[in-house]
């Protein structure tokens, strides 16, 4: 990789392309469109829902190739806009077995391309597609790729602690950097292992393979990787996985570590 750079960059979203909420910076979006246009797979890779994943590849100017959303669990055809391939899995046993843990939790499930089924109101990516207010039984009653679970009132280390029994077959289960909230996915999906399905489809060397993450969602990603870079503002534990760590997210990190090989 040192002398013919990435191949294949993986590349997250919230937290490692942009602060949630704001604009990717200048900077950071010609450093991805110079390795674009040198060639490399650029694919975003997120825990974000197709619907919200559209704008940003709006925004780089990614216009073809692949995209991964919803931790490796959606694949995106770019030209399209539409998914190619969806990981999905029956959610009434982990909503079942939430639900006995944590009685005041509030689920939602990602309806691919349409929006979002939820038991109610929660922090989150809704403001794109149907937001459609249902029960559990409604909630448990489709396959989905990706179900969400929001502790009101509760906390990360008292869901974490609550956490440790939890075992649910077919399914595994990862949480968020901020607040008492986690995600449910068929189990061995991750972006790591999305990843890895797409490197063998195009062909890349396992050694020209960059990837660039700041949260606990990243990490199977971070393992993948031949060269694996973690945001300044990523937590102790996910820096640690990574070979380097790169600027903070309003510090251009990601054009840090792209321009070494791809000059805009």
């Amino acid at each position: 990789m040192a002398s013919g750079g990435p191949q294949l960059i993986a590349l997250d979203v919230d937290g490692t392309l942009l602060d949630t909420g704001t604009p990717i910076s200048a900077r950071v979006v010609a450093a991805v469109r110079a390795a674009v246009a040198a060639g490399a797979h650029v694919v975003i890779t997120t825990g974000r829902t197709l619907l919200t994943t559209r704008p940003v590849l709006t925004e780089l100017g990614l216009r073809d190739g692949h995209a991964l959303c919803s931790n490796g669990a959606v694949q995106i055809d770019v030209a399209r806009g539409e998914p190619v391939a969806i990981q999905a899995f029956d959610p009434a046993p982990a909503i079942t077995a939430l639900r006995a843990l944590f009685p005041a939790m509030i689920f939602a499930v990602e309806k691919v391309g349409i929006g979002t089924w939820a038991t109610g109101a929660s922090p989150g990516e809704f403001s794109l597609g149907e937001y459609l207010l249902v029960d559990h039984h409604a909630l448990s009653s489709e396959p989905t790729p990706r179900l969400n679970g929001w502790l009101p009132d509760g906390s990360l280390e008292e869901m974490l602690l609550a956490l440790r029994s939890l075992r649910v077959p077919g399914a595994s289960w990862v949480h968020g950097e901020f607040g008492p909230w986690l995600t449910v996915c068929r189990q061995g999906v991750s972006k790591g292992w999305a990843l890895e399905q797409l490197r063998i489809a195009l062909g890349v060397p396992d050694e020209a393979t960059l990837a660039i993450g700041d949260g606990y969602n990243d990490r199977e990603m971070l393992r993948w990787a031949a060269h694996s870079v973690a945001m300044a503002n990523a937590p102790t534990d996910v820096r640690d996985l990574a070979d380097e760590v790169t600027g903070h997210v309003l510090e251009d990190g990601v054009a840090t570590v792209l321009e070494r090989w791809f000059r805009p």
